[in-house]
């Protein structure tokens, strides 16, 4: 079981963080070695590999999953996850609308309190209390706080360990 990105994204729609761990196992088996010409990567498969890409897709994933959701079940649900045949999506939204993505493994059971754990122990002890953090992040200004992001790495090596350990 691992984890293969973390994405989180302000009130304003923008990805203030990104965190790849793995690139995921079917993009590697979607792309023969014999097509290739001078080994670079195709560009079909090189579009997949833009971050800021990503986090546009994901989001626009996350939002169009979440209106669903309350459109058929009524302003008391909340979207979780979901899961396709290659990865597992959570997702955690915070009282002041930053929203917290993690892409797993699809054998990964439900991942809401470690994102939460991420939020309330990492992010708002690191960033949120920091004096030389933003408290808005115009135009995409990300997080940058190595903290956060030595906190971040040790928590996921905790919870996912490497199989080399």
């Amino acid at each position: 079981m691992s984890v293969y990105s973390f994405y989180i994204f302000d009130r304003h729609t923008e990805c203030i963080y990104t965190k790849r761990w793995a690139i995921a196992q079917s993009l590697r088996r979607t792309v023969p070695t014999n097509a290739l010409s001078n080994g670079d990567v195709p560009a079909v498969a090189r579009r997949g590999l833009n971050a800021e890409d990503d986090a546009k897709l994901i989001f626009g994933t996350i939002f169009s999953l979440r209106r669903m959701v309350r459109q058929l079940g009524g302003e008391d649900d909340h979207f979780l996850s979901y899961r396709t045949g290659e990865y597992k999506l959570h997702y955690f939204e915070t009282p002041t609308q930053l929203k917290f993505i993690m892409l797993t493994d699809t054998r990964v059971g439900n991942m809401r309190t470690v994102l939460h754990q991420i939020w309330a122990t990492l992010y708002v002890e690191y960033v949120v209390k920091s004096p030389l953090a933003p408290t808005e992040h115009p135009k995409g200004v990300g997080v940058a706080n190595e903290l956060f992001e030595g906190g971040l790495e040790s928590f996921i090596a905790s919870i996912f360990p490497s199989p080399t350990q």
